[in-house]
């Protein structure tokens, strides 16, 4: 039997040992507080949100912060984020240094909001957040170029055996095979049912819409979980819009009347929304819709007389700049989508848009058709002030849209 001083002597010498084993626990702790830190603050990867992007969400949240409004800047060590030669999926049309453009400075614009700072786009991330899903780009060419843009800044990252680029008339898909996700192109550039809806012959100038018809384009934007919708340059005609009640046919002509363009492209607008609501599931799609991308004549920026965007290398530095965009049209898409009831997001591209007259393909791209002797005697009679090069603009388009859909709490339209 134990004598109580001999089971003193050994409760003090397990103390002991305890105090020793805390103190060194303690001593660790102080040494390596930091990396424990880090440790116990890394969220799960597929969860995974840099910390400066979480700063920037909340900084945009607590400011109010514009991610629409502010200035380009030009900036040599982030942009481009990828290679003209490097994205097989460019369009020739978009392909401004292989076709003889001979600065590269308008590749290294990137635009900074007023009070905050866009996240850096992470294309891993986006993958990740994409697994599963469908993300489809539904408008005209300037949307496809958003498309192209979009595929071009993730491709990168997925093995060359992984992925796929598919085109079936008015529908494109990239495939992420790795990640069951695809990215997806549709032509409608009216959105709604027209005389312009073939995928390669479709420069009709007596245009006419079926503003009430949108099932022959919808049925294939089923399953869809992200929409990017655009659609603008089609509808300025310059004229009247002609507006068919009945169906394409040999009758039609006794069925069309003509109507205010912005009030057929309210009335196209309106069948969208009224689409979207029947269709979708506002807890588990996105969509988003982006303004209107405009074309550049000098005159509006005191440039020299018949003027355009031929032979500019950089951007208008004045803030108030607002070109030939319709400011009419910009109120009907706040309006239409006020009183939707599935949320649409507005992507205000426009007025960082407007200050871009750099930016555009000009006479740098395929020429469908042989160019003329005078039309070579004047380069600026053909240039091109509607499209943008690749990479350029269109890349800050999707890391708005990429802001938006992962990062949301920015105000967008005023």
């Amino acid at each position: 039997m134990k004598s109580p001083s001999s089971s003193i002597s050994i409760r003090k010498t397990s103390y002991s040992s305890y105090f020793l084993i805390l103190f060194f626990i303690f001593f660790l702790v102080i040494i390596y507080s930091q990396d424990f830190l880090c440790i116990l603050r890394q969220p799960p990867l597929e969860q995974e949100k840099d910390e400066f992007e979480q700063k920037v969400v909340e900084k945009a949240a607590e400011t109010g912060c514009d991610l629409f409004s502010g200035e380009w800047v030009y900036d040599e060590d982030t942009r481009p984020q990828y290679e003209e030669n490097e994205c097989p999926y460019i369009q020739p049309q978009l392909t401004c240094q292989a076709h003889g453009r001979p600065d590269k400075g308008y590749q290294h614009w990137r635009w900074q909001p007023h009070g905050c700072s866009l996240p850096s786009f992470n294309a891993t991330f986006m993958l990740e957040m994409l697994r599963g899903k469908r993300m489809m780009f539904i408008g005209d060419s300037l949307n496809r170029g958003q498309f192209v843009s979009m595929v071009c800044l993730l491709h990168r990252v997925i093995p060359e055996n992984s992925k796929s680029f598919e085109t079936i008339d008015s529908l494109t898909v990239f495939k992420a095979k790795n990640y069951n996700a695809s990215i997806e192109f549709y032509w409608a550039p009216f959105l709604v049912e027209s005389n312009s809806d073939d995928a390669v012959v479709h420069r009709i100038t007596d245009r006419i819409v079926r503003a009430g018809s949108i099932n022959k384009h919808a049925k294939h934007w089923k399953g869809v979980d992200i929409f990017v919708f655009n659609t603008y340059l089609w509808w300025m005609t310059g004229q009247k819009m002609k507006i068919l009640r009945g169906s394409f046919g040999d009758e039609m002509k006794n069925n069309i009347t003509l109507m205010e363009t912005e009030d057929a492209y309210k009335l196209a607008l309106r069948r969208v929304v009224r689409w979207l609501e029947k269709n979708l599931d506002p807890h588990q799609n996105r969509v988003f819709f982006a303004t209107m991308s405009p074309t550049h004549e000098s005159e509006g920026w005191g440039g020299e007389k018949d003027g355009n965007c031929y032979k500019e290398t950089t951007p208008i530095k004045d803030v108030n700049y607002w070109g030939s965009s319709s400011k009419k049209i910009m109120e009907v898409i706040k309006q239409v989508f006020k009183k939707s009831k599935v949320g649409i997001s507005v992507l205000n591209i426009t007025q960082l848009s407007e200050y871009r007259k750099d930016a555009h393909t000009s006479i740098h791209k395929k020429q469908w058709n042989p160019l003329t002797a005078e039309q070579i005697a004047n380069p600026k009679s053909y240039a091109d002030c509607t499209h943008w090069c690749l990479p350029g603009l269109q890349d800050t388009w999707n890391e708005l849209l990429y802001t938006e859909l992962f990062f949301p709490g920015q105000k967008q339209l005023k």
